[in-house]
């Protein structure tokens, strides 16, 4: 998971990314782009790691990348480097940043928030019609049932973009969905938005938040003060609980933008188990037992036989591979079994 931190320059977008990675930022202003790798925590792995004492334990990872900030009406110019901009369409999804905080009022959110969207329809305009001069150039050059096909599916895109629309909202074929894959198009990626309050207006920004959750369906929202939580992330365990019970603060940012980050991008994940290595998968809900074992390896999949799998709770209910036999909920599943979270699965592959 790839996750790029955006937001419009004096968001606090840099100062959420500590909050996020306990990685002291560089600022928004220059063109560099500062990264961090966080852990998903898991209990379950926790649990089987205890028994099963392996060598290592591997737990779901994100990537997080704190981009150059973002200026209106910029996402296509030299403002914005096209290294910044590649390193933006590579992302899975974005975390939007927006002010809330030094007199900006509601409306400023909001049209933070409209702002952006437009930036990256406009972009992937931009986008799909050199596309489409390109395939008019080439003329029957290429394969013409592709190309047809990869037109005709280019100009519905653009009619949705033309009327302000994100590529998100359009109705797209599941055989669509991988030919547009190769785009990268930005206003077709998940995007989670935080309204980044200050100390004294932190009930002001969860109505804010709510508000701008209901305008803007599609886009969860939830609302942060980055400052108190990038504090909170660079602090000692001890003080950490303490300061949390002082600020009312239940679960910190990063555990609650991990949640939504996997619920926003349709994540669950699988468990490999064994003595050498416990660990935790994200594959995409709906995945396939063959699709997830690609995920592993290429190999896994190319020579896929069989999965067993057992999941979480039985394993636990009985305690041991050997028990879930006995009891029968031990089983092989085919190419097709889909996969369910927790599920601990062993690829059986040929040779």
């Amino acid at each position: 998971m790839y996750i790029a931190v955006i937001g419009h320059p004096g968001s606090g977008k840099t100062t959420l990314f500590q909050a996020l990675s306990g990685i002291k930022g560089d600022g928004g202003y220059s063109d560099k782009t500062n990264l961090a790798t966080i852990d998903v925590p898991d209990e379950r792995l926790g649990i089987l790691t205890k028994i099963f004492n392996p060598k290592k334990t591997v737990h779901a990872r994100i990537e997080l990348a704190d981009t150059v900030a973002i200026e209106e009406g910029n996402v296509k110019n030299s403002t914005i480097s096209a290294k910044t901009l590649q390193q933006m369409r590579l992302s899975d999804a974005f975390i939007l940043t927006l002010r809330y905080f030094d007199g900006a009022t509601p409306a400023s959110a909001e049209n933070d928030l409209h702002a952006i969207l437009s930036e990256f329809v406009l972009s992937d305009m931009v986008q799909i019609e050199t596309r489409l001069e390109r395939i008019r150039k080439q003329g029957g050059k290429k394969d013409s049932a592709a190309v047809a096909q990869e037109e005709a599916l280019l100009n519905q895109c653009l009619a949705q973009l033309n009327d302000g629309k994100p590529l998100s909202a359009l109705s797209i074929a599941q055989q669509d969905e991988k030919l547009l894959r190769g785009f990268q198009f930005l206003s077709l990626k998940p995007l989670m938005v935080v309204v980044n309050s200050s100390e004294d207006n932190i009930a002001e920004s969860k109505i804010q938040a709510e508000n701008l959750d209901n305008k803007f369906p599609g886009y969860p929202v939830i609302s942060a003060c980055a400052k108190l939580e990038s504090e909170l992330a660079l602090m000692a365990e001890d003080e950490r609980v303490a300061f949390m019970e002082e600020y009312a603060i239940t679960e910190s940012i990063r555990g609650r933008i991990i949640s939504l980050a996997l619920r926003t991008m349709g994540l669950i994940c699988f468990l490999t188990v064994g003595e050498d290595e416990c660990r935790a998968w994200p594959i995409k809900k709906g995945m396939n037992a063959q699709e997830a074992a690609g995920t592993i390896h290429t190999d896994l999949s190319n020579k896929f036989i069989r999965a067993e799998t057992v999941s979480y709770a039985d394993f636990m209910k009985y305690g041991s591979m050997a028990e879930c036999k006995k009891a029968g909920i031990w089983r092989l599943e085919g190419k097709t079994y889909i996969v369910e979270d927790g599920d601990i699965l062993n690829i059986r592959a040929g040779n």
